[in-house]
């Protein structure tokens, strides 16, 4: 089924509105990246992450009020659900969690320990390492394929797309204060995957338009024609890969919570920059060039 049909939007005349549009995101979301930083989970910062599970429902606070007994007044306390909290300290011997464990019992009654993971400072440090070389890896191999197969201008163009994407991301977990995760991690990887294959496909398309450019067309027509004939199948394709992610994201519980919102900022944003970013960047890139010229 085909929901857009025959469209003539001049997406180019729009192009600045966009621009401005995703320089404000990404001001707001690198200043809270600066300001702020990652909250970074277990797998990334080490320690030990302990979730319990009350009787009833409880405030973070009333948990802060038990770990302060304890010299823990620096872990991170986060509500899980109604009756779950997760504690996020410093690495903790099994004596402690006992320890702890007992005295929430104490205060709330019966308490259960469903969740422990630990994680060694440099284990954590080794994880971010590999994290920040994977993200890295991945957009080289990207410019790299997109240079070959096309030219440097559209692949540097599709490279700022894919970083606008991410920082998008990441911009949106330090603002929401989410745990900066191996799953977020994942899911920053797996937008940008998303998003270069349809910003390839529009490319491919202004490719075979300017072969078969229509007498008198400028770059720019050819750009907007593009657009406007790959605009139904680049919208069917993220609806329906939205779909199943806003499945998850309702119903997947909180541990798939963090994860599949994450996947959906950057499908929305990885649409938006293949469409509005991508290509006006390519025709801006295209004039300056040739005034220079």
């Amino acid at each position: 089924m085909e929901f857009i049909k025959a469209t003539h939007v001049d997406f180019m005349k729009v192009r600045r509105i966009a621009y401005v549009i995703s320089l404000v995101i990404l001001v707001c979301g690198v200043t809270s990246l600066a300001v702020r930083g990652l909250n970074y989970g277990v797998d990334f910062a080490g320690g030990t992450l302990l979730q319990f599970r009350f009787a009833r429902a409880v405030e973070p606070q009333e948990v802060r009020v038990v770990l302060d007994t304890l010299n823990l007044s620096k872990s991170i306390i986060q509500r899980f659900s109604e009756d779950e909290v997760v504690v996020r300290t410093l690495k903790m011997s099994k004596e402690m969690q006992d320890q702890l464990l007992q005295a929430l019992r104490e205060q709330f009654g019966t308490v259960t320990l469903t969740r422990i993971e630990d994680v060694g400072p440099a284990v954590g440090a080794e994880l971010r390492r590999m994290g920040i070389i994977a993200l890295l890896s991945a957009i080289a191999g990207i410019l790299i394929y997109v240079a070959f197969r096309f030219e440097l201008e559209p692949a540097a163009t599709a490279v700022f797309a894919l970083i606008h994407d991410g920082l998008v991301v990441l911009g949106m977990v330090s603002i929401l204060g989410k745990e900066f995760t191996i799953p977020i991690l994942a899911a920053v990887l797996t937008i940008l995957g998303y998003s270069i294959n349809d910003s390839i496909v529009i490319m491919d398309r202004i490719r075979e338009n300017l072969v078969s450019r229509k007498k008198g067309e400028g770059f720019l027509q050819i750009v907007n024609r593009s657009l406007n004939e790959t605009l139904s199948r680049t919208v069917n394709t993220a609806l329906t890969t939205a779909l199943p992610i806003i499945a998850l994201l309702l119903f997947g519980g909180k541990m798939l919570q963090d994860f599949s919102l994450a996947i959906l900022v950057g499908l929305v944003a990885g649409t938006y920059s293949s469409i509005f970013i991508v290509s006006a960047l390519w025709v801006d890139l295209e004039r300056r060039t040739r005034i220079r010229g």
